[in-house]
């Protein structure tokens, strides 16, 4: 059986810009469920992004999915561990495409998009629990969660048809 990665401290997270990101401001660090805590921390910035122009909005979450492959990828490296559990920018990027990509607006919405996320991202059905152990690098990083967004997107998107 393996064992748990250690835990990144306070002066290795400071100690270089791309931990900042990679490990989403800090949300990362937290020692229970800090993919969680990394979604958690996406929400306000999908809230911030929402006021923005949709193109602006748009090519934030863009770059966010496509700049976090060699974010993540460089911070797995410094950290000697492919998927640390502090690397949370995969979720935090996942969770603003599956926002902007929401059917309907409004609370009920951004909960059930989060509640939806967290559970895939931890269940991991297939496809998702094979590209998380055969993808490595940043791109298997940030996958896995790209995909558990897609999946929470269906039932979202399914429930604004039968609402509406």
């Amino acid at each position: 059986m393996a064992h748990a990665p250690r835990r990144v401290s306070l002066r290795e997270f400071a100690a270089h810009p791309v931990h900042w990101l990679a490990l989403g401001f800090g949300s990362g660090l937290a020692p229970r469920a800090p993919g969680t805590f990394g979604t958690l921390a996406a929400v306000p910035l999908h809230l911030l992004l929402v006021q923005l122009p949709w193109a602006v909005h748009a090519a934030t979450v863009l770059l966010a999915c496509i700049g976090g492959v060699a974010l993540c990828g460089a911070s797995a490296r410094r950290l000697g561990v492919h998927d640390h559990p502090a690397i949370v920018w995969d979720e935090i990027a996942a969770f603003l495409l599956l926002a902007f990509l929401l059917p309907a607006q409004g609370l009920g919405w951004l909960i059930a998009a989060f509640l939806l996320f967290r559970l895939f991202d931890v269940w991991k059905p297939w496809p998702i629990r094979e590209l998380d152990h055969r993808i490595h690098g940043g791109t298997g990083i940030m996958l896995d969660d790209l995909v558990a967004a897609l999946y929470a997107w269906v039932p979202l998107t399914v429930a604004s048809l039968l609402i509406s």
